[in-house]
C-alpha cells in the first residue's frame, strides 16, 4: 500500500510538472491558447449569413474577443473593455481605461487581463468588472519612421497607423506575458500585478506572446523573432527578418507567433511566412508573398494565413512548407483565422466575415456587415475594384489615416473570430459586435 501511495504521488507530481505550461489549464486567450493555434474544439455554424445578436460599442473594434463561463470579453477603442452575456448579447459590465483597448483579454482564475493605449496592465474581476491590480509599462505608442511607405513628406516622423494592433496577453504558470510600446516584454504575477522580470528589444512590441515548454516566444518591430526563458526572461535565441531602411514598408514583425510540433509559425512584413526551430531558431522553411500581419491558425498539420496586398488566405504544409491553398480574398486580411469542424472563419477590410470549407477551399458563406453594405460606393467602384480616390486621396501621411478611418466606418474585420459552444464572436471597425450560432 506505501509503494502504491508514493508511486501515486510521483505520478502526480510529475503530472502538475508537465502541466505547468500546458494550453488545456491556462487562460483563455488570443487565438484560443498561448500557442495560438486558432483552432477551436466541436464545430461552429457553415451558414453566417445573418448574426443572433448584435451589440453596438461607440468606437471601433479592433481587440479580439474571448469567451469563458457565459461570458464574452473584448475591447474597444471607445476605452471599454466589455463583458456581455454570450448568449443573448447583453452588457453585463464595462470598465473604462483612460486608452483605446486593441489588445485582447486573457482569462484566468476569475480574472481579466488586458493592455490599454494608456499604457497600463489591467487586471479585473470577471463577474463584476472590479479593478483588482494594474500595472504601469513604459508608455504605448505606434511604431513610426521618417517617410513611412513613402509617404509625404519624407522628412516627417510618421506613427504607422497599420500597426493596428496591441500586444495580448498570454497567462501561464500564474504569470502574465505581455509586451509594450516601450520595446519590453513583460511577466507580471497574475495574482499581484507585480513585475516578474522584463526584458528589452530594440522598437514597438504588439505581437501576442507565444508560451510553450518553458518558453515564451515574441516578435518585435525591430525585427526580430526572439525565444525567452519563461521565469528568467534570459534570451535563448533570436532571429533576425528582413530590413527595409528606405521607407520602412518592409520592416517588422506584427503577426503573433504560433507553436505546432517544435516549430515556431510567423508572418511578417518583409513579405516572408516563417517556420522556426523552436528550441534553436534554425530556419526550417519560408515563403514569400506580401505583408502577412495575421497570425497563422492550425488544422489537419497546415497553417492558414491571411495577406494584404494582394490579399489572399493561404495554408501550407506546416512540415514541409508546400502550399495547399491560395484563395483570393477582395481586400486585406489582418484578421486571424479561427478553425472548427475545418472550417476557417477570417475577416477582412472589405467588412465581411467568411466561412471557408478547407477541404473544399472555397468560400461556404459570407455576412456583410450593415456598414459595409451601407459604403459599398465608397469602398468599390462599380467593376468591384478599390475605389483608391476615396479611400486614400493623395500621397501624404495624413491619407493613411483618413483611409483607416474609411474603413472602419465601412464595418471592417480586423479582430479575430473566437469560437465558444457553437457560436462564433468577433467585431468591425464600425464598433458593431456580432454573434453567430
Amino acid at each position: 500500500m506505501k509503494h502504491s501511495v508514493n508511486r501515486y504521488r510521483s505520478a502526480s507530481l510529475f503530472t502538475l510538472a508537465l502541466l505547468a505550461f500546458a494550453p488545456t489549464l491556462e487562460a483563455n486567450s488570443f487565438q484560443g491558447c498561448s500557442m495560438h493555434q486558432g483552432r477551436y474544439q466541436g464545430s461552429a455554424p457553415r451558414d453566417i449569413s445573418s448574426p443572433a445578436w448584435t451589440f453596438k460599442a461607440e468606437d471601433a473594434i479592433i481587440s479580439s474577443a474571448v469567451c469563458v463561463g457565459g461570458s464574452v470579453y473584448f475591447g474597444s477603442d471607445d476605452r471599454y473593455l466589455y463583458a456581455l452575456d454570450a448568449t443573448s448579447g447583453d452588457l453585463r459590465w464595462k470598465f473604462a481605461s483612460e486608452g483605446k483597448i486593441r489588445s485582447t483579454p486573457a482569462v484566468a482564475d476569475g480574472s481579466v487581463v488586458f493592455g490599454s493605449y494608456d499604457g497600463f496592465v489591467y487586471s479585473l474581476s470577471t463577474d463584476s468588472g472590479k479593478l483588482q491590480w494594474k500595472f504601469q509599462t513604459g508608455g504605448e505608442r505606434h511604431f513610426e519612421a521618417k517617410g513611412l511607405h513613402g509617404a509625404k513628406p519624407s522628412t516627417q516622423t510618421i506613427p504607422d497607423v497599420w500597426d493596428c494592433y496591441a500586444s495580448s496577453p498570454s497567462v501561464v504558470g500564474g504569470t502574465v506575458f505581455i509586451g509594450s510600446g516601450d520595446g519590453y516584454l513583460y511577466a507580471l504575477c497574475a495574482k499581484s500585478g507585480e513585475l516578474k522580470w522584463k526584458f528589452k528589444t530594440g522598437d514597438v512590441v504588439h505581437g501576442s506572446p507565444a508560451v510553450w515548454e518553458g518558453k515564451v516566444y515574441v516578435g518585435s518591430w525591430d525585427t526580430y523573432m526572439y525565444a525567452l526563458d519563461a521565469k528568467s526572461g534570459a534570451e535563448i535565441w533570436r532571429f533576425k527578418t528582413g530590413e527595409d531602411k528606405e521607407n520602412h514598408n518592409r520592416t517588422g514583425i506584427q503577426s503573433s507567433p504560433m507553436i505546432y510540433n517544435g516549430t515556431v509559425y510567423f508572418g511578417c512584413r518583409d513579405f516572408d511566412f516563417y517556420a522556426l526551430d523552436a528550441s534553436t531558431g534554425e530556419l526550417k522553411w519560408k515563403s514569400n508573398l506580401t505583408w502577412v500581419n495575421a497570425t497563422p491558425a492550425l488544422w489537419d498539420g497546415k497553417v492558414y494565413y491571411g495577406s494584404s496586398i494582394p490579399p489572399f488566405l493561404s495554408g501550407r504544409d506546416a512540415a514541409t512548407g508546400e502550399q495547399v491553398l491560395k484563395m483570393p480574398m477582395p481586400m486585406m486580411v489582418f484578421s486571424s483565422a479561427a478553425i472548427a469542424d475545418g472550417v476557417a472563419y477570417v475577416g477582412c477590410f472589405q467588412g465581411s466575415l467568411f466561412a471557408v470549407d478547407l477541404k473544399e477551399g472555397k468560400v461556404i458563406s459570407e455576412f456583410r456587415s450593415p456598414a459595409a453594405i451601407a459604403n459599398r460606393g465608397t469602398l468599390f467602384n462599380e467593376d468591384g475594384s478599390w475605389n483608391t480616390k476615396n479611400i486614400f486621396r493623395n500621397d501624404s501621411f495624413e491619407e493613411m489615416y483618413h483611409g483607416m478611418n474609411v474603413f472602419h466606418e465601412a464595418g471592417a474585420i480586423l479582430a479575430s473570430p473566437c469560437i465558444s459552444n457553437g457560436s462564433i464572436y468577433v467585431g468591425a471597425g464600425d464598433g458593431s459586435f456580432f454573434c453567430f450560432r
